[in-house]
């Protein structure tokens, strides 16, 4: 028996980057796409008709705008006591980075951006491998969904707490998925976590500094773009830069964070594995790790050398998650600690720093 086609509906108002886009995906046996419009009032009256099951959504465009248009889809789905998935489809402009950020945090599945080099072959081919690593993952997310729940075995959290913590910063990592998720965990966890933290989350170059100020403005505290030779300070949420390693040092008593250039590691740069490394190393084990939502398995090696160093390591649950592999592949490592739904880390994270609220 052969599963049903994934039904795919294309928002752009570019005629000729819709027909880039059907070329693309014509490549995927597994899905149809069932409609092309031009807006975002189009694609509205298109899915009040028959709601698709995935959409590629152009954030840029006039009349209704993408993001009006993804809450939209959303409450349709939402009606419909249905999931939707929408790729947003995003430009290398200012104006299209901090959209795609808001976009993200308001719950798209993921985003791809737009080939603009000269030879349209490799375009089309850049594209293609793009949507092959999007699409792939909202598929396993799909299936997982699907199937029977899952119990993870994890340790639980004890119960008393210690006045004084032992931790002397967080770590966090997190790819698809991660912006929804840390705009749900972060405003109830930075104004009053009282230790350092750092987060790696997977985003181009462009991308980091408009999701730095997006967060400081949803945390009301502060939240920067991480600097080569800044000194950690505590109440501050550091942000690793995209396309740079963050890595941290103990120098003199103070946490100091260092940017590299070295490859990418586990096809990510920044990668969370490089920064819960140093954590362990910098921090002498004395430091909570956490895991969010996102594809592949990066930050599960870097969690059994925090372990080994004595670290508490925290995952996000499966049910809460976009993609579960980072969490997953970390449980499968054997170095969580406590599986928790999303909205329950932060005050997880502030008991053990002894904080109670």
């Amino acid at each position: 028996m052969t599963s049903e086609l994934m039904r795919v509906l294309i928002v752009d108002d570019s005629r000729i980057f819709r027909g880039v886009l059907e070329e693309a995906l014509a490549d995927f046996s597994d899905l149809k796409v069932v409609g092309s419009v031009w807006s975002g009032e189009k694609a509205l009256e298109f899915a009040k008709q028959s709601l698709p099951d995935f959409v590629t959504l152009d954030i840029e465009m006039p009349g209704l705008g993408g993001l009006a248009t993804l809450r939209a889809l959303r409450a349709l789905a939402a009606d419909q006591k249905k999931t939707i998935g929408v790729l947003l489809v995003s430009s290398h402009t200012k104006r299209g980075a901090a959209v795609t950020i808001e976009g993200l945090q308001e719950g798209a599945f993921d985003f791809l951006t737009k080939p603009e080099g000269p030879n349209q072959q490799a375009n089309l081919a850049a594209l293609r491998e793009q949507l092959a690593t999007k699409l792939a993952a909202y598929r396993s997310s799909r299936g997982s969904r699907n199937a029977a729940p899952k119990v993870a075995a994890a340790v639980q959290v004890a119960a008393s707490v210690p006045r004084k913590s032992r931790f002397s910063a967080v770590v966090i990592g997190a790819s698809t998925g991660g912006p929804e998720a840390l705009a749900r965990l972060l405003p109830s966890l930075a104004p009053y976590c009282p230790v350092p933290m750092f987060l790696v989350q997977h985003l181009p170059p462009d991308f980091t500094g408009y999701f730095s100020t997006s967060l400081a403005r949803r945390c009301g505290s502060a939240v920067v773009e991480a600097q080569d030779g800044m000194i950690a300070q505590p109440k501050h949420l550091y942000v690793a830069p995209g396309g740079r390693h963050l890595v941290l040092h103990s120098t003199n008593s103070r946490l100091v964070m260092k940017l590299s250039d070295t490859p990418p590691e586990n096809g990510c740069r920044p990668a969370v594995d490089v920064l819960f490394r140093s954590a362990a190393l910098a921090c002498s084990g004395h430091v909570l790790g956490v895991v969010l939502t996102g594809m592949g398995n990066d930050g599960a090696k870097g969690c059994v050398v925090m372990k080994r160093a004595g670290a508490h390591v925290i995952i996000q649950d499966e049910a809460t998650s976009v993609v579960w592999g980072m969490p997953g592949s970390t449980l499968a490592a054997g170095a969580a600690d406590e599986v928790l739904p999303v909205d329950e880390i932060g005050s997880a994270i502030l008991s053990h720093l002894g904080i109670r609220r």
